[in-house]
């Protein structure tokens, strides 16, 4: 087995409990959505948005809401605003009913999680075992997390989470401009990204079906089972951990 030179983590399962997101950022961020496009249309919202509406128009599940504009509403089309907003709010909300990984939509988020991690209403939710593991591990080895959640939203988690900032022993982050989690190439553009060969990866996850394109791509495995995770029927060889504490 090669020296383990990155440390890859997934987020929800692997470091934070699955309910960080579920019962405190998503519904977080669909509570101040209207307010956030609203103030924020034509300032840090604007480049979402337009990647917004190329998502909308290449979805193909049937049912979803669609947005009639091919561009955004420039400020001398001002009647449009309010109907593009209604538009965009609706298919966002879509899309977390669906947890999709839409990259529009996790910027999005991770905007507004902002202005709640800074003003102390967040506050990023960690296993107890991680601020070890981060202290050990980062002492002779590089860190780095990949996660569906937007860069500045992992950064933010860190920063502001429970056990204080945690952000200088990270080295990188990757979310999904990099590539989905269950495609073997993001595994390798991660390790090449950190300059390192796959097998020097060692990748955490709760999801064997991440876990498994990973091992594909040649990095090394660990299922992380913590509580409050789905339970898993067949791990598919990969070796579980239940702390970090052990590694």
């Amino acid at each position: 087995m090669s020296e383990t030179k990155v440390y890859l983590l997934d987020v929800e399962g692997t470091v934070a409990p699955i309910s960080l997101t579920a019962d405190l950022l998503f519904p977080y961020a669909r509570k101040h959505f209207a307010n956030f496009l609203e103030q924020q249309f034509y300032a840090s919202a604007w480049p979402d948005l337009a990647l917004l509406i190329q998502e909308n128009g290449m979805e193909s599940e049937a049912g979803s809401p669609r947005i009639p504009y091919s561009r955004l509403p420039n400020p001398d089309e001002e009647l449009l605003i309010p109907d593009f907003q209604l538009r965009a709010l609706d298919y966002l909300h879509w899309l977390m009913d669906r947890d999709r990984k839409s990259t529009a939509l996790k910027s999005l988020q991770g905007k507004i999680w902002k202005a709640g991690f800074e003003s102390g209403e967040l506050k990023g939710t960690l296993f107890p075992d991680v601020p070890a593991a981060f202290v050990r591990w980062s002492a002779n080895a590089r860190i780095v997390i990949y996660s569906s959640g937007s860069v500045e939203a992992q950064r933010l988690l860190f920063r502001h989470s429970i056990f204080g900032d945690l952000t200088s022993h990270i080295a990188g982050y990757f979310d999904t401009r990099t590539g989905t989690k269950q495609t073997s190439a993001s595994y390798a553009a991660i390790a090449a990204a950190m300059n390192v060969t796959p097998a020097e990866v060692l990748f955490f996850s709760d999801a064997v079906r991440e876990l498994n394109p990973a091992r594909e791509a040649g990095c090394q495995t660990r299922l992380v089972v913590r509580e409050g995770n789905a339970p898993v029927d067949d791990a598919n060889g990969h070796a579980a951990v239940e702390s970090f504490a052990v590694l």
